[in-house]
């Protein structure tokens, strides 16, 4: 069915949920997992979600911490259930293009990932990554809400 499965997780809760998801569905398909993280890269005053920071030093070291943990969980997740697992970081200024590309260069054949549900204003204006891979993408995608 599905031998590889890419996360992406930004380490929210609903991201962390669709990580334990993909992970058992990794283990009943037999299949290994690839937990991606991708960052903005640094723009001056670049804002991370907790706090507003200016040097490029203090972006990468929060930013690596926050992909760290996001990572980390995921770990912990497929060890646990005894799935294969991979993580990577990417930095890129347009996540879904960073989701895509790994998912085309790890061959994987399914890509699970969070949607938080935005509608209206807030969709137009935060946009979706998630809508995004869904629009870009030929590679089967599993939402989880």
């Amino acid at each position: 069915m599905f031998s590889h499965i890419l996360i992406p997780t930004d380490g929210s809760d609903l991201s962390h949920k669709a990580v334990l998801y993909g992970v058992q569905l990794a283990k009943l398909t037999g299949g290994k997992v690839t937990a991606l993280s991708v960052r903005a890269p640094y723009a001056l005053n670049s804002m991370d979600v907790v706090s507003v920071v200016g040097s490029q030093d203090q972006y990468d070291a929060e930013a690596d911490q926050a992909a760290g943990r996001a990572l980390s969980q995921a770990e912990v997740a497929a060890q646990t259930a005894g799935v294969t697992i991979q993580t990577m970081q990417v930095t890129h200024d347009q996540p879904f293009h960073a989701i895509i590309d790994a998912a085309k260069a790890g061959g994987c054949d399914l890509i699970v990932m969070a949607s938080h549900g935005r509608r209206g204003v807030s969709a137009l204006l935060l946009g979706s990554e998630t809508n995004k891979v869904l629009t870009h993408t030929t590679i089967p995608v599993l939402v989880y809400r």
